[in-house]
């Protein structure tokens, strides 16, 4: 018996059609794909820019707050303290003069005075950039020389050791004593640009700075993380003090132009001149810290010459905020060692 073949043409005219269809779904789906995220994209900039113009309003600085002319930035700052040895305390990434209050009231019931400034770029302080090394480094030296100090002791936090370590490499007679708190100095992210800067253009990256910063639960966990378990809760004032230099004229380009800096910081050779300077150092670390490693505060002593570092049990990265005794403690033993080197005989 013979069977029937089926016709070549018509058995190759199935997946043919077939193919065309799937190649028409194909299409579809791409051009309702393309719709979407066309009007996504329309709606997102809308909110966008609609959310900007009804957010224009700026904070201000708190009444009362002080400020001196630092060559062509005008600083704003904070004193304690109306005698004894002079004090100066350099904040780090985000922070401002008020990350210092419970350390610097410490100090200055010891007897000293004590100064905190906010760092171009950061605080209350007006802004003007660029916002890097070169700059803060001139503003903190300009700080010294406006206030009359002479040879302070300098304490710089985090990303603040690398302008306390470039002011003392650049005008050695203005400081008397160097701390590196929380802080190595290296320019180990100095130069790379954050992906954040690749991701968000305007007004895309205005909003989302608002939003975050508009946040409370945002503050407060990105607090929590710096400062640990040891920290005082943040209760309407704490969240105020830390968002609202985020919020005055000028804040919002300032922090993108940093954010694509990078963290400031020295080279490892550069910073290794600081081991051939006669004056007084001290590292402390938290040992806790999760921004460095357990072997940072041995390293970073080793690097600058100043022996044995400090390390605070439990304490996380922010210790000027969870343990303001034990810094400050840290700070009077490096300020008695400067004083005890300007008496002696062979002191600078």
């Amino acid at each position: 018996m013979t069977l029937d073949q089926p016709d070549s043409a018509e058995s190759e005219a199935v997946p043919a059609g077939a193919a065309t269809a799937a190649r028409g779904r194909a299409r579809r789906w791409l051009r309702r794909t393309v719709m979407v995220i066309a009007a996504s994209t329309v709606a997102v900039t809308a909110f966008s820019f609609g959310y900007n113009a009804a957010t224009p309003d700026r904070a201000a600085a708190p009444i009362g707050s002080a400020y001196v002319q630092t060559g062509d930035i005008s600083t704003r700052y904070r004193q304690w303290g109306d005698k004894g040895t002079p004090i100066v305390l350099v904040h780090g990434f985000i922070e401002s003069a008020d990350t210092w209050q419970y350390v610097a009231a410490r100090l200055a019931a010891a007897g000293h005075r004590v100064y905190a400034l906010d760092l171009d770029g950061f605080g209350y302080t007006h802004r003007v950039g660029p916002f890097d090394l070169d700059h803060q480094t001139s503003q903190l030296l300009e700080f010294i020389t406006a206030l009359h100090l002479e040879r302070p002791v300098v304490v710089g936090h985090s990303s603040g050791a690398a302008i306390a370590a470039a002011a003392t490499l650049r005008n050695p007679p203005a400081v008397g004593g160097l701390m590196f708190l929380d802080g190595d100095a290296l320019a180990t992210g100095a130069g790379s640009r954050s992906p954040l800067t690749h991701m968000f253009i305007e007004p895309y990256r205005t909003t989302l700075l608002r939003l975050a910063v508009r946040s409370d639960t945002l503050v407060e966990t990105v607090y929590r993380k710096a400062c640990g378990p040891g920290c005082p809760k943040l209760d309407a004032a704490g969240i105020d003090q830390w968002r609202r230099p985020l919020q005055v004229p000028g804040a919002e380009p300032a922090l993108w132009a940093m954010l694509t800096l990078g963290v400031p910081g020295l080279p490892a050779a550069r910073l290794a001149e600081l081991a051939t300077m006669p004056l007084p150092k001290s590292v402390v670390f938290g040992a806790q810290d999760s921004v460095f490693t357990s072997n940072a505060p041995t390293q970073t002593a080793e690097q600058i010459g100043a022996g044995t570092p400090t390390v605070i049990p439990g304490a996380a990265h922010l210790t000027p905020v969870n343990s303001p005794t034990l810094v400050a403690t840290a700070i009077l033993a490096l300020a008695d060692r400067t004083t005890s080197d300007h008496q002696s005989p062979g002191g600078h």
